[in-house]
């Protein structure tokens, strides 16, 4: 009987060995990639964070298209909107529905020289476009026009009234507003062969709640500038039926001028009674150079170029 035991204890797989020394070498590899990952990383955020330094600084520097050059470098390129901060009251002359409600038009208002009628319904051509009709197409494209120069533009009324404002009350909006210009846009009556546009002025009037002292001049200067811009877009001359035909009428009857405290202005498109002026104030495209020829004219008094 031998001294051993029963069972000889059990031998190693050859294999295990090798494991784990390929299991060491890959975990070694392993932290290693994961560390130069780290690293690359790293590396490529503060290449980013110094590259958008830098490009501030190169800004902060040399300036950029949104900031432009100042002081010793140069002026600062001045804004488009010659405008901005002015105030223009567009007065469209009469209302589509005052031909509704004839008695309430009819009502007599004080203009400081006398009474008169709060409005009336205007005229027409004799095909039935009516003169509020074109007034209010005409005010839309002169405040879309102004709007893009910058000004401020406050409608005396939009259509949307029952009827009116009475004359009195247009010239309040232009006073409340403190407008630095108001123009009241109306077309003529004129009997027909009669052609032309013209301006009307305030005249000289202390009476009652008027008093145009104050805006005689500066109102002048305005219509001046119009008459030369309306001109000059329209290609039109001034009537041929007012005064010198110069385009310049100066009246003291008018409410909406005898009233106003800021300067202010009428401006008669063309005669709607005469076919041949009849047809430019039906046109649209005619309204659009019209219109243009309004606000370059009030863009020229506003900015002391007339």
């Amino acid at each position: 009987m031998s001294n051993g035991s029963l069972f000889p204890p059990p031998r190693r797989p050859w294999w295990l060995p090798r494991a784990l020394v390929v299991g060491l070498v890959l975990a070694v590899l392993l932290a290693a990639c994961t560390a130069g990952w780290l690293v690359w990383q790293s590396m490529t955020r503060d290449d980013a964070t110094a590259h958008a330094r830098a490009k501030k600084t190169d800004g902060e520097d040399k300036g950029s298209d949104k900031a432009p050059e100042q002081g010793d470098q140069g002026k600062q390129v001045p804004e488009a909107r010659p405008l901005k901060g002015k105030t223009v009251v567009i007065d469209p002359g009469h209302n589509p529905n005052n031909r509704d409600h004839p008695d309430e038009i009819a009502r007599l208002v004080d203009i400081g020289t006398g009474k008169k009628e709060c409005d009336t319904t205007g005229t027409a051509t004799n095909d039935g476009y009516a003169e509020a009709e074109f007034t209010l197409d005409l005010a839309h494209r002169v405040r879309s026009d102004l709007g893009k120069r910058g000004a401020t533009v406050v409608f005396t009324h939009d259509g949307d009234r029952e009827y009116g404002p009475c004359v009195d009350e247009r010239a309040r909006t232009g006073n409340e507003k403190k407008a630095d210009a108001v123009v009241s846009l109306h077309a003529d009556g004129a009997p027909t062969g009669n052609r032309g546009f013209h301006v009307i002025l305030p005249a000289q009037v202390r009476d009652g709640e008027a008093d145009t002292s104050a805006i005689v001049e500066p109102s002048e200067r305005l219509g001046r500038a119009l008459v030369d811009a309306f001109r000059g877009a329209t290609g039109e001359r001034p009537a041929d039926y007012i005064d010198d035909g110069k385009g310049l009428d100066t009246r003291g009857d008018l409410g909406g001028l005898n009233l106003s405290t800021v300067p202010k202005v009428f401006l008669e498109c063309g005669n709607m009674r005469d076919a041949e002026d009849a047809g430019l104030l039906t046109d649209p495209k005619w309204r659009g150079r019209a219109a243009q020829g309004v606000a370059d004219g009030i863009a020229a008094y506003l900015t002391g170029k007339r």
